[in-house]
């Protein structure tokens, strides 16, 4: 009787493969191990120091080197900003103001404030005045900027604590990839803390907040919307003692829906100073095209008959 059962044919292979070397072959290993000490911690350990740090910030005050790029696979090419100065203001519960000036000469870029539900987007070199709700979004490749809302930078440089009557936390040890001196890629564990928060239709992914194990400090958060798209990703790099705060003294916020990335270089960080109401507030410019997001088409509306342009 033919034996063809998986038993034989196993036995075979293996009673080949000491004498064929074409059937296998060995290879280095592309990746080594962080040697790097590495600390320990726990679920309630991490939570309690994103819970105690959202404590600490009430306000912050930041002058800020900007690198910025619009664009990406959607749009086929990607336009880089570089050396733009800023200014950033934000307070909780969610207000917060930036200003961007263009290099060399200093003038305006942009400017925008939120109150944590509008915001208000001023563009110079477009004269464009945008308004609108924070959950208003648009996505024309031809307005990069017109994508950036307040909102999102604020939520990326101050971690919100964990709410536990709105939100489950659960650990994950994972790694990360890290790159040598000589850009050989390094394996490092991390903690990798899950946020799931309770919405309308249940619970749901919101947040991943990622610990490095050398200094217990989150290195990257992803934030993710109410569909479970990846709605930002932050990085956070090079921490320093800001009036007894330890603070990201760089801070990378990408946007890929949006496919812009702003990049923020601290140059000087004042934690908890008083801030004003009035320095949260911007005025719409006179003679500025006005655009409001919540209506768009009166953007496009056509003029009423017997007039030119509208007027």
């Amino acid at each position: 009787m033919r034996r063809s059962s998986p038993f034989w044919a196993l036995t075979l292979l293996l009673a080949v493969l000491p004498t064929t070397g074409c059937l296998f072959r060995t290879r280095p290993v592309e990746e080594t191990y962080s040697k790097a000490p590495l600390r320990e911690s726990s679920q309630a350990g991490l939570i309690d120091s994103i819970n105690q740090q959202a404590v600490k910030i009430r306000s912050l005050q930041a002058t800020v080197d900007i690198d910025t790029s619009a664009g990406g696979a959607k749009k086929g090419h990607v336009t880089d900003y570089k050396e733009i100065r800023g200014y950033v203001l934000a307070q909780k519960p969610a207000m917060l103001h930036m200003i961007g000036l263009l290099p060399i000469v200093r003038t305006t870029a942009f400017d925008m404030v939120s109150n944590g539900e509008e915001f208000k987007l001023w563009i110079p070199p477009r004269n464009r005045f945008v308004v609108g709700r924070n959950e208003v979004q648009t996505h024309n490749a031809d307005q990069p900027m017109e994508s950036i809302r307040p909102q999102d930078i604020y939520e990326a440089l101050l971690i919100r604590a964990v709410d536990p009557e709105h939100e489950i936390a659960v650990l994950e040890n994972g790694y990360e990839i890290l790159h040598d001196s000589k850009g050989h890629r390094v394996l490092q564990d991390d903690y990798e803390l899950v946020v799931i928060r309770k919405r309308d239709k249940g619970w749901a992914l919101s947040r991943k907040i990622v610990f490095s194990r050398t200094d217990l400090q989150p290195h990257r958060q992803y934030i993710y919307d109410e569909k479970g798209n990846l709605a930002t990703d932050a990085r956070y790099a090079n921490y320093k003692e800001y009036d007894g705060v330890s603070f990201a003294s760089r801070i990378e916020i990408f946007r890929p829906q949006e496919e812009y990335d702003i990049t923020l270089n601290m140059l000087k960080l004042e934690i908890n100073k008083v801030l004003r109401d009035d320095q949260f507030v911007l005025q719409q410019p006179p003679g500025a095209e006005v655009v409001h997001l919540d209506k768009p088409q009166s953007s496009s509306a056509a003029p009423p008959p017997g007039t030119r342009n509208g007027r």
